[in-house]
């Protein structure tokens, strides 16, 4: 348990921010998965649709501190080269 103000208050921080990352992670997570699904039927119109919205949401997650930057780059270069291959 924490024992001054300021320990008092890192450890509300620390839930506020742990559950925002959760909800950018898993909306993260929701868009590769709908990715992944929307190449392997082939779909290019909602494929590209949504290679677009992941690197936008990922782009938001670098910005806010819930991703470093070196990841997000990593996993939209990722996502173009899977995306590319399969058109």
């Amino acid at each position: 348990m924490a024992n001054t103000k300021s320990a008092i208050k890192a450890a509300r921080k620390s839930v506020r921010l742990t559950d925002r990352n959760k909800t950018v992670k898993s909306r993260l997570k929701t868009l590769h998965k709908k990715l992944d699904a929307a190449v392997k039927a082939g779909d290019a119109a909602a494929a590209a649709t949504v290679a677009s919205a992941y690197a936008s949401a990922m782009d938001k997650a670098v910005k806010s501190g819930v991703v470093h930057r070196n990841a997000a780059s990593r996993a939209k270069a990722q996502v173009a080269k899977h995306f590319a291959a399969k058109k």
